[in-house]
């Protein structure tokens, strides 16, 4: 926010989320007739994304809605949401076109049928609707005691007609044409949870709570055939169209089981298809792909290209399945983002594309038992990371990447470029591998060459590992680096220092190679973790009384102290530049420091508190994980393509919130944001008066070529004399005749209707310029700006015409001159167009000095002018030598 009262942030504006995929309400496939091919359309918080299926590439972005979606459905058109009682609809996969209102519950079923769309709330209300009026065209109302609405399915070839399943297990079959319900099936004893349609007419997949799954000829009401699944309720049904009879079910533990509909038997099971239920699974029509997707922050492309009858997974999109805990930037192009998450996952993000996205994988404590059995009987399955360290320099020769491990002692190393856990793990052996005991690694750190790694513990120590070999390379301090648990550790850029902060709220500096301690700092208050600037230097600190002090390795003294967070800082970032400090706390603001003023000048709120930052190394994008969100959110920085003002925000400054990209605004909030937009453009461009004040002199904003070269005129006219005279064309085009000077004007044809005469008029030649004009004006009114403005618009021979022209023997008058002197004398009272001042009067003397000694009233005027002038730069080497003493100081002085 700026200082002017702009609305949100002025440097920071939302730009997109990362690492979003999917949610737990079921995909939609779609089929695009002119391009051939397959849609993905999975919701996503308040808005919904579609992917192609040949390389689920993101295709399309919706607008977001006021709240969450709650249910997705599509047909060839249009993409149909509901969020609380309201449902929409979107064209080109962005737009809302359609909005329905008239439920008085939550809409959780969607169904479109031809022309219309039918809906289910909580009340058991069911409501068919003509999609393009918007009007309710039929309304049916169920008594949930007996008939509560839990499925609904359109049967293939019959018109006009829809089958509702219910949770206490009947089905029936209306004709929502006449509003009349045809038939009562009886059920199964057990809740209705899916309705599907098989490749035959009249059958239907019923899937329910017990796990069983139906197949049912509606026709004649007989049951083809019943499987028994034993993972809980069946969550999706499909059938594959693709000549094979197989139809596969989803479970609430991430399962898939598949059945022969031939010989009605089980033929495979693809388990952890997904970590949580199974929200959709659709057979891709005439192909043998099985698309997924869940809760679990996934979507997964299976293909069934074996004669084993389970799938493969040929491609897949996965982000983090619980909130990111850790984010920052890996490479120096900013374009990869590394994201410790709380499912114990290290990822990488891309934001150029998502096929540029790569997942490290879990870690783990024995990697060759997990590569020989899989992650999923893994009994050695290390925790989430808490915090790592990355470096590129030496990744293509060893691991680049080492990681601290919530409540564990060892420290793992990662490889980037193979995508998976490194060789080491990072243990010292003072305890003897007694993970028993109550210590943990708290900070990590890389030294710029990766060579060298740093791990702090709780106990206090600090030890340095060797990145290629994993082996131990000593320790800080001769038993313990700090009394208390270390907080922080940071090598600068040439690993000359190591720093350390801990619980004894002690700053201590290190000689990297030697670990001799060389400094030693009291901190006011016990520190909560640090960042290092490594080209400046300047190292931050964050407090647990929520302040922020920034420390100069250079002098070894603190040169900055920020306070007006009111609550824990999680996560702090400087700019590439290293002027701003950005940081994050758990009073869900994002404020910016300017470290060269010491000022607050950026300050806004988010809804979910942001638990890490990361600014990108080219400066495009500031990256922000935040509580209970999956996603990774870009926000792009204005102040690299536009003017930005930045200026010291208040002490009372209130922040406002600034949504989250992917989400929207009220409508009263874009509102006063037009408003607010219109406001700080005005202030944000900057005019300038003419004068910054009256002690200061102000030169005119003309080119030098007007009025520098004025006393060598002679001397520029001489050497540009022509050697012969001009030739004139034989055949000269019209031109309209124009005035010469600078200010190209046309000449205004002579209207004299008099007859001409043939006596010469002498007065004509000694006619009077408009400059001389405004010159006797001026001694009447003492207004000198007129003149002023001419000579300003007339080049240096015009202004040597004019100002020969004033005197006597020319055609001029002594009070004249001494009107021209007096329009000096003003000049250089108001302290404008001083160099101008200059240079007119300079020509004046040069042309007129004689005259002036002659004359005593000019002479009297050229007095006062030379006072004011002596005056003047007096003033001005004052002001000079001020200025050139403070730059002396600010350039010697330590700061």
């Amino acid at each position: 926010m700026s200082a002017g009262g702009k609305k949100g942030s002025a440097i920071f504006s939302g730009f997109r989320a990362l690492g979003l995929y999917s949610s737990h309400l079921p995909h939609v496939v779609r089929f695009h007739k002119k391009h051939r091919e397959f849609y993905i359309v999975t919701a996503v918080g308040k808005c919904f994304h579609t992917y192609n299926v040949k390389k689920l590439g993101i295709v399309a972005v919706s607008n977001a809605l006021p709240a969450d979606i709650s249910c997705l459905a599509a047909d060839r058109m249009l993409v149909f949401t509901s969020h609380g009682r309201v449902i929409t609809a979107f064209a080109k996969n962005k737009e809302v076109v359609h909005t329905y209102n008239g439920h008085s519950a939550d809409v959780h079923i969607l169904l479109p049928f031809g022309d219309h769309l039918i809906s289910v709330d909580r009340d058991n209300v069911v409501i068919i609707w003509d999609v393009e009026a918007e009007e309710e065209y039929l309304q049916i109302s169920f008594d949930k005691m007996s008939f509560e609405v839990s499925a609904l399915l359109h049967p293939s070839t019959y018109l006009n007609k829809i089958l509702l399943g219910s949770s206490q297990g009947g089905l029936q079959l209306w004709n929502v044409k006449s509003n009349k319900l045809l038939y009562t099936f009886s059920g199964w004893e057990s809740a209705v949870t899916v309705l599907q349609q098989s490749p035959a007419v009249d059958v239907v997949g019923v899937g329910l709570a017990s796990g069983q799954i139906i197949l049912h000829n509606i026709k004649f009401d007989e049951t083809l055939m019943k499987f028994q699944q034993d993972w809980g309720p069946i969550t999706c049904l499909s059938f594959r169209t693709d000549g094979h009879p197989v139809m596969a079910a989803g479970s609430p533990v991430g399962h898939i089981g598949l059945w022969d509909l031939e010989q009605k038997k089980l033929i495979g099971q693809m388990r952890e298809a997904h970590s949580t239920a199974i929200a959709g699974l659709t057979f891709l029509h005439g192909e043998p792909l099985l698309i997924t997707n869940a809760a679990d922050n996934a979507i997964r492309v299976w293909i069934f290209d074996t004669a084993g009858g389970e799938g493969r997974l040929l491609r897949h999109r996965l982000g983090h399945s619980a909130p990111p805990t850790k984010i920052k930037h890996h490479d120096q192009n900013g374009q990869h983002i590394l994201s410790a998450g709380q499912d114990g996952t290290l990822q990488s993000f891309s934001t150029v594309h998502e096929r540029f996205n790569k997942s490290l994988g879990h870690g783990t404590l024995n990697k060759k038992k997990v590569k020989k059995q899989g992650l999923k009987y893994d009994t050695a399955q290390l925790p989430a990371i808490t915090t790592f360290a990355s470096e590129t320099a030496r990744q293509s020769d060893w691991d680049g990447i080492a990681a601290c491990h919530h409540g564990y002692l060892l420290a793992t190393t990662w490889n980037y470029q193979k995508g998976s856990m490194g060789a080491h793990k990072l243990e010292p052996e003072r305890f003897n591998k007694n993970r028993a005991l109550n210590v943990h690694a708290t900070a990590v750190d890389i030294s710029s060459c990766g060579n060298f790694v740093v791990v702090a513990l709780s106990s206090g120590h600090i030890d340095l590992y060797n990145m290629q070999s994993g082996l131990h390379r000593g320790q800080y301090g001769a038993d313990r680096a700090h009394a208390g648990p270390v907080r922080g550790v940071a090598v600068d850029g040439l690993n000359q220092v190591m720093v350390s902060v801990g619980a004894d709220g002690l700053l201590k500096m290190w000689k990297f190679k030697s670990k001799e301690l060389i400094h030693t700092d009291i901190l006011a208050a016990c520190p909560a973790a640090v960042l290092l600037h490594r080209d400046s230097g300047m190292l931050a600190v964050s407090l647990d009384d929520f302040t922020l002090n920034v420390f100069d390795l250079e002098t070894k003294r603190t040169v900055r102290r920020f306070s007006g967070h009111r609550g824990k800082i999680n996560d702090m970032t400087f700019s590439p530049d290293g002027r701003w400090l950005i940081t994050a706390s758990m009073d869900c603001t994002v404020r910016t420091w300017d470290l060269p003023s010491g000022c607050l000048v950026d300050c806004f709120l988010v809804d979910n508190a942001v638990v890490s930052l990361s600014m990108s190394p080219t400066g495009n994008f500031l990256a922000s994980a935040h509580v209970d969100t999956l996603g990774i959110y870009l926000w792009s920085n204005n102040a690299l393509c536009s003017v930005v003002s930045l200026r010291p925000l208040p002490a009372d400054h209130v922040p406002t919130v600034v949504m989250l990209p992917g989400t929207c605004p009220s409508q009263d909030e874009e509102e006063d944001k037009e408003i607010d937009e219109a406001d700080s453009s005005e202030m944000a461009e900057y005019i300038s008066p003419e004068q910054l004040n009256k002690q200061l002199v102000t030169l005119s904003l003309l080119p030098e070529s007007r009025w520098k070269n004025l006393l060598h005129l002679d001397v520029i006219k001489k050497r540009n004399k022509p050697k012969e005279p001009p030739k004139v064309p034989k055949a000269a085009p019209f031109f309209i005749p124009t005035i010469p000077g600078l200010v190209p004007q046309f000449a205004l044809p002579e209207t004299n209707t008099e007859e001409q005469s043939k006596v010469v008029n002498l007065g004509v030649l000694a006619q009077k310029s408009s400059f001389y004009l405004q010159l006797e004006d001026a001694l009447v009114s003492k207004n000198y700006e007129r003149p002023l403005m001419l000579l300003k618009e007339l080049g240096p021979s015009a202004i040597d015409t004019e100002l020969r022209g004033l005197a006597p023997e020319m055609g001029g008058d002594v009070q004249v001159m001494q009107s021209f002197l007096r329009m000096i004398g003003s000049m250089l009272q108001s302290k404008k167009d001083f160099d101008l001042s200059q240079a007119y009067l300079a020509l004046f003397l040069k042309l007129h000095l004689r005259l002036i000694a002659q004359e005593p009233e000019l002479m009297t005027e050229a007095l006062t002018v030379s006072t004011q002038l002596e005056e003047t730069w007096i003033s001005m080497q004052t002001l000079l030598n001020q200025s050139l003493c403070l730059l002396t100081y600010i350039k010697s002085a330590l700061l």
